[in-house]
């Protein structure tokens, strides 16, 4: 993989001076205070301040200022007319519009496209302070406040969105969000390579729609430059294999995929762009993409280069407050309060599964910090954060326990064209070694004032079952009494589209786990996650997991239906209803069924929900149509009774939560990547 400018190296702005703020302004009189008559740059954003690098806005905002930079934030501003866009002036570079750490839509409404009546990163969890599409209406807000002024779109939202996209709440296929927004330019994926580059060559007056040559960018054209090789992929009636190529030969080739109009109207030719987009997302030996929209084509650069971990140890360094603006007062920040004593220890994760936006976003290449890094955040956490009682709550990252993990060789990791490291099978090629992460915890451990350092995020139970001493530290020193892990189903149909281990390997761990946990003395427990009605998934699949949930005695309290999020392979094959895992074809490719109405998605919910009386009159209906009457009855080995309870059944399916029963396990679940209602960092 090719060497990248260190992002510590740029020689800072002018405006360095000014010194480093206690907090980024978020109005004219900390401007003031702060010595400042204007800021360089301003960043809008969805979500309330709060000055921590699990938060994208915050990282973002301080490489700036670590660059030289004055940056104001304007946070959940007002939507509804232009004058809360102005309340710190006109940027003298740009705007920066994030919808912040979760996608707007995913935020505001659940899987079924119920409203929200709570937002996590609101103070107080009030709901309704963001607006749907946030980045776009942000991004017209701030183009009525100041016409002149570029716009430089970023986070998940707008990643998530850079080229035509199917759009889950309005059913169909969406432009990229560059021409809704009428934004200069958008940055994707883990940002910080591009938007130190951008900020400094625009206050070197470039605009930043001129600049083409950064990776990690989509912007618009008039037309491919003609000194480049266009390569068509926009059909699938006639296979084109895609030559290897050397370095030289890739900058200079880019990838057309079918255009917006083509994947708007033929759901197939949606696949193939998928299966172009996620193959051409390795940095080692990623090519440029172009896609047609109208009069104008959508240029995609390969992704940025991942971080070192020099560099990774230079973003979590910065001097965050590690607290919410003071002007929130005591208001509550939930997202805020569940992370305020976590510690991120990497980024990244070469899972792959294709409903998870995470891998899309942060890339398959792990990204590690020092454990210098690691044990500096630790210390200050546990010597500044208001309410610190001994225990870091996760020592964790997207996947726990992928720290330090990577190809065993460099030149192989940058040819390699795999989806994920770890499906269908491990990859030889992979180092799987959890001595570095192992070490790590009980080095955290050892920092005087820290009592415990949990694992909260999920982890990869296929990997971990290759390291008994890493489950065997794991179940005696991190673990609270529950640990999050996240089958996602039993089924292999479900299971092959999800790109998920099979059940086997979950069962392996729990064995290792509660052998380990009986060794430490600890009654403990795993929390599975499952996902109802994703693609390739029949009413058959649900059934059997709801049998095998029986079977071991588990309850899902927590439940949520698939989601089909912007861009991932699983919302390819929602929408195409075509496999995008294997070459997309008319004839002869793989088709996907999807359980897409709502009768049926809610069926694949209540069978999670088993145990739920209001879901039973659903369930007997089903089993019946299904010849599957048998388990209908009072038996253990019956999945629902024939019997109703007086004053339940009415919800139609819905279900409602219940309290723990004696001798069962009850436990939470909900779906992986945007539908879990988590901070994951920028």
């Amino acid at each position: 993989m090719q060497a990248a400018k260190d992002i510590a190296s740029y020689r800072k702005h002018w405006a360095h001076r000014f010194g480093t703020a206690p907090f980024l302004p978020m109005s004219q009189e900390e401007m003031r205070e702060l010595g400042w008559d204007s800021c360089d740059i301003i960043l809008v954003t969805g979500d309330a301040y709060v000055d921590h690098p699990s938060f994208g806005m915050a990282i973002i905002g301080r490489l700036w200022e670590a660059q030289g930079f004055r940056v104001g934030i304007i946070a959940q501003p007002d939507w509804q007319n232009a004058d809360s866009f102005k309340r710190l002036g006109k940027p003298n570079l740009f705007f920066g519009v994030t919808g912040g750490n979760m996608d707007s839509m995913v935020n505001r409404y659940t899987a079924d496209r119920r409203l929200r009546h709570n937002d996590s990163y609101t103070p107080n969890d009030e709901g309704g302070k963001r607006p749907d599409r946030a980045v776009i209406v942000y991004s017209q807000r701030c183009r009525e406040a100041f016409p002149e002024v570029p716009i430089m779109l970023g986070g998940i939202e707008a990643s998530l969105r850079r080229i035509a996209h199917y759009d889950a709440w309005s059913e169909k296929v969406r432009r990229s969000i560059l021409l809704d927004s009428r934004a200069d330019i958008l940055v994707y994926g883990n940002a910080e390579r591009a938007v130190i580059e951008l900020a400094h060559r625009a206050a070197r007056g470039e605009k930043l729609g001129d600049i083409e040559d950064i990776r990690g960018t989509a912007f618009l054209r008039d037309h491919v430059p003609e000194d480049m090789i266009e390569i068509d992929l926009d059909d699938i009636d006639e296979a084109k294999p895609v030559p290897a190529m050397r370095r030289q030969e890739r900058e200079r080739t880019v990838l057309r995929i079918p255009a917006y109009d083509q994947v708007a109207e033929d759901p197939p030719l949606y696949a193939q762009a998928s299966r172009v987009l996620h193959q051409e997302s390795n940095p080692g030996n990623a090519r440029a993409l172009v896609q047609r929209h109208g009069d104008k084509e959508v240029w995609v650069n390969p992704p940025p280069i991942p971080l070192t971990t020099a560099e990774m140890d230079f973003v979590f360094g910065l001097p965050y407050a590690r607290a919410p603006h003071p002007s929130y007062g005591e208001a509550r920040i939930p997202a805020w309060e569940m992370i305020r004593f976590s510690v991120n220890i990497m980024r990244g994760c070469f899972g792959g599964c294709s409903f998870c936006s995470i891998t899309e976003h942060e890339g398959r290449v792990i990204q590690s910090r020092s454990e210098a890094s690691i044990l500096r955040e630790v210390e200050e956490i546990r010597d500044k954060v208001k309410g610190f009682t001994g225990v870091i709550s996760d020592l964790g990252g997207p996947t726990a326990n992928m720290y330090r993990m990577a190809c065993k060789d460099k030149d192989t990791e940058s040819l390699c064209r795999r989806l994920s490291c770890v499906f269908p099978d491990i990859c030889k090629n992979l180092n799987t070694d959890h001595a570095p992460l192992i070490e790590l915890y009980r080095k955290v451990r050892a920092l005087p004032g820290v009592k415990k350092a949990l694992v909260a995020s999920g982890l990869r139970y296929d990997l971990a079952v290759k390291s008994p001493a890493y489950v065997r530290e794991l179940a005696a020193h991190h673990v609270g009494g529950y640990l999050k892990i996240a089958p996602e189903h039993t089924e292999a149909g479900p299971l092959a589209k999800m790109m998920k281990p099979g059940i086997g390997a979950f069962d392996r761990f729990k064995q290792m786990f509660d052998q380990a946990s009986k060794q430490a003395g600890k009654e403990q427990y795993l929390i599975p996650y499952f996902i109802a009605a994703h693609p390739g998934t029949t009413d058959e699949d649900m059934m059997n997991l709801a049998l095998w949930l029986k079977k071991h005695n588990y309850r899902a309290d927590q439940v949520q239906t698939f989601l089909p999020s912007p861009m991932s392979l699983a919302t390819a094959m929602y929408y195409s209803g075509r496999n995008p895992l294997q070459p997309v074809r008319r004839q002869g490719g793989e088709e996907v069924v999807s359980a897409k109405g709502l009768k049926q998605r809610r069926l694949h919910k209540a069978f999670l929900r088993y145990h739920d009386p209001e879901n039973w009159p659903v369930l007997r209906e089903a089993l019946k149509r299904m010849g599957r009457a048998d388990l209908i009855g009072p038996g253990k080995h019956h999945l629902v009774p024939n019997w109703q309870p007086a004053g339940t059944g009415g919800r139609g399916g819905e279900g409602k939560r219940t309290g723990r029963k004696h001798g069962t396990q009850k436990f939470f679940t909900q779906q992986a990547g945007q539908g879990r209602r988590k901070p994951q960092g920028n």
